[in-house]
């Protein structure tokens, strides 16, 4: 039925797909219709605490990983990816590994910042929250960056995929909302970095570890995304003002962070910015985050770091922080492309093949060449 490749057509197919059916099985089981609930009672399904029974909320195995298991696969896709992270690359794909990380990262901070403090920070334009920009502008789609790279980029631009996975998962955004006044304690960052740390420390001793977990990249996304979405309404994606939010996050991203990054390049004297204009998407996985932040909030409450109010507003925003991700997530695989494209082409016109390595050292020898007597 080739179910996979059609799913993998749809931009972010396999973070974005799970989620909606998730989020589409969830609503029905809210509406609690009469025959749903006449078989499970006939099944002998318990109720819930609400006094309903609902088909994602039967116990077991089922309700673990269908319902209640996101956090424990964000986890997993977090340790997994740690262990894809390289500590022996080049010298010239860890120094665009790094500026493209920076400048990411900055980027999505100051601008989480200005719109925190120009409107709100949990509710502010077109109801985007500080989460959401923050996760979906530095966090990049790295196996676009790699496919993009690949065939426009030249290898230092691949090679800095490897320092690229930094930005994966929750930290960044968590250790932003620190920045900007939130208290969370020491433990929880250690929480969320763990994971990340030890698949990264295990993936570096033995290559052999590090190709075992490789699949584990991708294999928990759709379950997690599943396990999102059926916590959530699917009316949430038919909200004007969230596919609003989630549009403009995602012109946010391929616009800003692209620039910053063309920037930054530039100011260190590389030619090609393939490499800047190919992370300027969000990834899939980002979608995650916000409930990643809403369980730190918890520990920061349990604490007393943090008020309970404060932890609540961080809870309340999961459900349409996921959604105005996922709707950047789509944007930016549509926009992140196009940009690369155009960039490309600018690029040929004035002499520059983003393909060709060290440009400037060939090209410095080719009029060398033309140069010498002989020639």
């Amino acid at each position: 039925m080739r179910l996979l490749a059609t799913v993998q057509k749809v931009p972010g197919g396999l973070m974005v797909v799970p989620l909606i059916l998730g989020a589409t099985l969830n609503t029905i089981d809210q509406l609690h219709l009469p025959w749903i609930t006449a078989v499970l009672q006939w099944l002998g399904a318990g109720q819930t605490d609400s006094g309903n029974y609902e088909f994602l909320r039967i116990g077991g195995f089922s309700q673990e990983l269908f319902k209640d298991g996101a956090l424990v696969l964000i986890a997993l896709f977090l340790f997994c990816s740690g262990s894809q992270m390289n500590l022996r690359v080049g010298g010239k794909a860890l120094k665009k590994g790094v500026l493209l990380v920076s400048a990411k990262y900055l980027t999505g901070l100051a601008v989480g910042l200005a719109l925190g403090f120009l409107f709100d920070p949990i509710n502010g334009l077109l109801g985007l929250s500080t989460v959401a920009i923050i996760a979906a502008m530095t966090n990049g789609n790295g196996g676009m960056y790699a496919a993009l790279t690949s065939q426009y980029g030249n290898r230092s631009d691949t090679g800095a995929v490897a320092i690229l996975s930094l930005n994966d998962g929750p930290f960044f955004t968590l250790m932003s909302l620190g920045l900007l006044g939130s208290q969370f304690p020491m433990i929880a960052f250690i929480a969320v970095l763990l994971p990340i740390a030890l698949g990264m420390l295990l993936g570096n001793l033995d290559e052999d570890i590090r190709t075992f977990l490789k699949p584990g990249e991708i294999l928990p996304v759709p379950f997690f995304a599943f396990a999102l979405g059926a916590n959530m309404n699917l009316a949430v994606f038919f909200n004007p003002q969230v596919v609003g939010a989630g549009l403009l996050l995602g012109v946010m991203t391929t616009v800003l962070t692209g620039a910053a990054g063309i920037l930054i390049f530039k100011v260190f004297r590389e030619r090609s910015v393939i490499a800047p204009v190919s992370e300027a998407t969000t990834a899939g996985n980002a979608a995650g985050t916000p409930a990643a932040i809403a369980a730190a909030a918890a520990v920061a409450a349990s604490s007393g770091m943090m008020s309970a109010a404060e932890a609540q507003s961080y809870q309340d925003l999961v459900n349409i922080a996921t959604s105005q991700i996922s709707i950047a997530t789509l944007t930016t695989a549509i926009l992140g492309p196009a940009a690369v494209i155009i960039i490309d082409r600018w690029q040929r016109r004035h002499g520059i093949d983003g393909t060709l390595e060290d440009e400037p050292a060939r090209a410095a020898r080719q009029a060398d060449a033309s140069s010498s007597p002989g020639a």
